[in-house]
């Protein structure tokens, strides 16, 4: 299932309080689990630019591509050079957080935190996903396990705009009931192997710091 979403102002005190209490995961993957050893995600920084402090000289931006692909390099160097402020390591972190962030607002059915988290039209299409589990009466009950693994495998930048895609290989439990309260999909004691591409996108000339997720795929 592919869908668009727009990441606005990451506000932890707002969000902490929608989101952190339950995980899940997007419907589709229900019927395929996979035994996985149940390991907590810890909840990363969000993603959010660090503003400059201190001396300028002590900021190294986005030298570490240990966890970026060849192909995007180039373009997260490009990125660097907009905007010296940037780190790829702190991104990736963020991005972390983001991913959980948002499949759990959509899992939750979470309306009021979407609409917050997505422009228009990808709030509309969350919400169109939100109702038809109302209408069916299903239920998702799903746990974000562990990310095993994020990698930036695109960047680029076209002034002022930076997009950054990010390869996220996760374990998830899920389990979806009918409106009787019955298991119909999935198990909470397993997990599936999820495998999501995110891009990132910021105008790095803007005062907001903030990147906003604006697609998210599966592959």
């Amino acid at each position: 299932m592919t869908f668009t979403i727009v990441l606005l102002a990451l506000v932890a005190a707002f969000l902490g309080l929608r989101l952190y209490a339950v995980l899940g995961k997007r419907t589709g993957h229900e019927q395929e689990p996979v035994a996985r050893r149940s390991v907590e995600v810890q909840a990363s920084p969000l993603l959010r630019q660090p503003s400059t402090s201190g001396d300028a000289a002590s900021v190294v931006p986005g030298t570490d591509l240990s966890n970026v692909e060849t192909a995007a390099q180039s373009g997260v160097k490009a990125i660097s050079n907009a905007d010296r402020n940037f780190d790829s390591t702190s991104f990736l972190e963020g991005s972390k957080t983001a991913y959980k962030m948002v499949l759990e607002a959509f899992w939750k059915g979470d309306k009021e935190a979407l609409r917050f988290l997505c422009d228009d039209d990808v709030f509309t299409s969350f919400a169109e996903a939100i109702d038809g589990r109302a209408e069916r009466g299903e239920t998702l009950e799903n746990r974000l396990v562990r990310i095993d693994e994020v990698r930036i495998v695109d960047a680029s930048y076209d002034h002022p705009i930076a997009r950054i895609s990010v390869r996220f290989d996760a374990d998830i439990a899920a389990m979806v009931k009918d409106a009787d309260g019955n298991v119909i999909g999935g198990s909470m004691t397993d997990a599936v192997e999820t495998h999501d591409i995110w891009t990132f996108m910021r105008d790095v000339k803007s005062d907001n710091r903030n990147w906003k997720l604006d697609e998210t795929d599966s592959v």
